[in-house]
């Protein structure tokens, strides 16, 4: 009954896919949409367009950017002003004088000051480590082969030996991780991938195969099997918030703290990434199927029921997520806003 309630939606929203472009063409300001706001630190793009927009997902058409520019919008930093024209047939946002809150020489390479997409304080776990593995994604990776003291299990300060990363300099960081559970697509019942479980950091204390690796920091007990992946820098880029400019529509199927249910600030894992269109930006609106009510009916108010009626109730949409993070067949999106719990198996679809 669930599967052909979401067929049934699916072809709806189908149907529907030729008003996309005439709705989105009626921008809806705040009621209280400042004539100019000034930028302060903490601010985020994201906060900027609810100042502005009812669907902060529109902030690409306020500025007029194209394709290109969404990716890689112009930066905005604490002190700029931002301007409503209200002029045109469309209102319209543009950069007014900029407003000295402190000395600072504004040149690119300050791109670490610039207002950010989302809060990044939530996200940045999620882009300096993998955290979603293709299945058999590990199966090559260095791996622990032995610990020094042959212990059993290792923390914070212990040495162990890895084979597979002979050529690695001495003091270059590696993370290490253990396969989790698996990210199972609800409706098709295949596995995206897996959970890895981040263990902790290493450096490499010798070279060689085995090499030898010092723990550093230990988040859970590291063992022999449990494999590394060389420590990249942490890349934190301002994407627009927009649409995607197709219906997509897919499903919750896991939460950061691993229950059935989340809500605001928190990363949830979709079943959808690049191979279906998504990518970072990306703002999908958050939907609750809604159930079937069964009702027993009589053609006589004087006769007992004899036949029973399905009423499909109607879907709810409740909030909105943001995608940061694309893997091929999973991503990651911050829960931006919800009136209600974010529960796993709730649909996701272009707002």
């Amino acid at each position: 009954m669930r599967k052909s309630i979401i067929i049934a939606m699916l072809a709806a929203a189908l149907a529907a896919t030729p008003l996309l472009a005439q709705q989105r063409a009626q921008t809806r300001l705040q009621d209280n949409a400042p004539d100019r706001y000034v930028v302060v630190p903490g601010d985020t793009l994201w906060s900027i367009a609810a100042r502005f927009l009812k669907d902060p997902w529109r902030w690409p058409e306020m500025w007029k950017l194209n394709q290109d520019q969404i990716k890689n919008p112009h930066l905005i930093y604490p002190g700029d002003v931002i301007v409503l024209d209200r002029s045109g047939p469309q209102p319209e946002l543009k950069m007014g004088e900029t407003e000295k809150l402190l000395p600072r020489i504004r040149v690119e390479d300050t791109s670490k000051q610039a207002v950010p997409s989302i809060p990044p304080r939530v996200i940045e776990p999620f882009l300096s480590r993998p955290l979603v593995i293709e299945p058999g994604g590990l199966d090559n990776a260095p791996r622990i082969i032995a610990a020094q003291a042959d212990r059993v299990y290792l923390g914070s300060g212990d040495v162990a030996y890895v084979s597979g990363i002979k050529d690695a300099k001495l003091d270059s960081l590696w993370q290490i991780y253990r396969p989790g559970k698996p990210l199972v697509d609800p409706e098709s019942q295949q596995t995206l991938g897996y959970e890895a479980v981040f263990l902790g950091d290493s450096k490499v204390t010798r070279a060689g195969d085995p090499a030898s690796i010092q723990i550093f920091a230990a988040q859970q007990e590291i063992g022999k099997g449990d494999r590394l992946v060389a420590a990249g820098p942490i890349t934190l880029n301002s994407y627009a918030p927009h649409a995607p400019g197709t219906l997509i529509q897919g499903r919750i199927i896991a939460t950061r703290s691993g229950l059935r249910e989340t809500g605001p600030q928190n990363v949830v894992t979709l079943n959808k990434g690049k191979n279906d269109g998504l990518e970072p930006g990306h703002v999908l609106a958050l939907l609750r199927l809604g159930g079937t009510a069964l009702e027993k009916t009589s053609s006589s108010k004087w006769f007992r029921a004899d036949k029973v009626e399905a009423t499909k109730l109607p879907d709810e949409r409740y909030g909105l997520v943001f995608v940061f993070r694309t893997f091929d067949r999973v991503s990651y999106a911050l829960v931006m806003s919800a009136s209600r719990p974010v529960l796993i198996d709730d649909v996701v679809t272009t707002p």
